[in-house]
């Protein structure tokens, strides 16, 4: 028997999200992190009086600003301020200026750097108030087991001076304990007060900072979680406007669950922070913190068993309100999902 095929069969390519089946481990823990930067970072500049009575600030003559990153003087690498002191001293006997390699806006630049004489301090000054390190506490978002990482803060992690981003070269995460709550007010956002826990396990290392928090390695699920089993992800298209849940952290190192409402969901195609605006609910912890406190970012948030996002910031004049990350850019930021040219999302497995 002999068939034939008549006519053609039309069709169309419909393109879809390649959506993993992806699961990943929810935190909720406090966690202490601790960063040193990728260099010295100019946090502001201060007058040094030399020996002719005159003051002036050398690092500011040289055209050093704020927020800038020192990466190299004399060609040779640098990001310890201790160094600092020992290299102007040399410069200034010797009476050769610090050839200065910095990074601005992405851009490198180069200056020289003469040292002034201190006539009251006897030691050779820059002009310059620098800082190599950043230490505070935030809260994890996410263990992805079968990848390894993890991702916490929802948000960079930035200079408290300066506000510029932190160039991270090296950092780890830590155990750690909430010892006090102070409430947000109106106008005035709150706190968790923490500490690191004394012979604090290290949980992991720093390896980026980026609008969407911290990523790095995570070898083992981290102790003290809601649960440790894994739920699965949910896309940006995904989240909807209604009840969700944070977990978070209020006393001690024990994670609990609090009702949040998620009010808006802003339509994003691209990686963008505030994808969606939340509400606490919860009464328990509108009375224990008025709301959404400092060291709360990064707490997961969850809708219908999905981790939809995470918490990043606070409304200023209303501290039960505030804004959530999707959890999507926040996995292509670990490394867990890959964006390809198309915009489609695929897993990095």
């Amino acid at each position: 028997m002999k068939v034939k095929l008549f006519g053609k069969i039309p069709f169309k390519t419909v393109k879809v999200n390649v959506v993993p089946d992806l699961r990943v481990i929810p935190g909720g823990q406090t966690i202490g992190v601790k960063v040193k930067s990728s260099g010295i970072l100019v946090v502001g500049h201060h007058q040094v009086a030399g020996a002719d009575g005159l003051k002036q600030s050398p690092g500011e003559a040289a055209g050093l600003r704020l927020g800038d990153l020192i990466v190299k003087i004399n060609g040779a690498n640098i990001n310890q301020v201790q160094r600092i002191a020992v290299l102007s001293e040399r410069a200034g006997n010797e009476k050769k200026p610090l050839e200065v390699t910095f990074k601005r806006d992405g851009q490198i630049n180069h200056t020289l750097l003469s040292p002034v004489f201190d006539a009251e301090d006897k030691a050779w000054r820059l002009g310059l108030y620098i800082r190599d390190s950043a230490a505070g506490v935030g809260t994890l978002t996410f263990y992805a087991p079968d990848q390894g990482v993890y991702g916490a803060l929802g948000h960079v992690i930035t200079d408290m001076d300066t506000q510029t981003p932190i160039e991270v070269g090296e950092g780890q995460i830590l155990q750690s304990s909430v010892t006090s709550i102070n409430k947000s007010q109106n106008g005035e956002p709150g706190e968790k007060r923490a500490h690191f826990v004394k012979e604090s396990k290290i949980l992991g290392n720093v390896e980026r900072n980026t609008p969407f928090g911290i990523f790095g390695k995570m070898n083992e699920v981290p102790t003290h979680s809601y649960s440790e089993k894994s739920i699965p992800v949910a896309f940006a298209e995904d989240v909807k406007e209604g009840p969700a849940q944070i977990l978070t952290v209020v006393n001690g190192q024990k994670v609990e669950r609090f009702d949040i409402e998620i009010a808006h969901v802003s339509k994003q195609s691209g990686p963008a922070t505030k994808g969606m605006v939340i509400k606490i609910t919860d009464k328990r912890l509108l009375s224990k913190t008025g709301g959404i406190v400092q060291g709360m970012s990064g707490s997961p948030i969850i809708q219908d068993g999905k981790l939809v996002g995470a918490v990043t910031h606070v409304y200023v004049n209303d501290p039960s309100s505030g804004y959530g990350c999707f959890i999507e850019w926040m996995l292509q930021d670990a490394g867990v999902l890959l964006k390809s040219a198309n915009g489609h999302i695929a897993d990095a497995a």
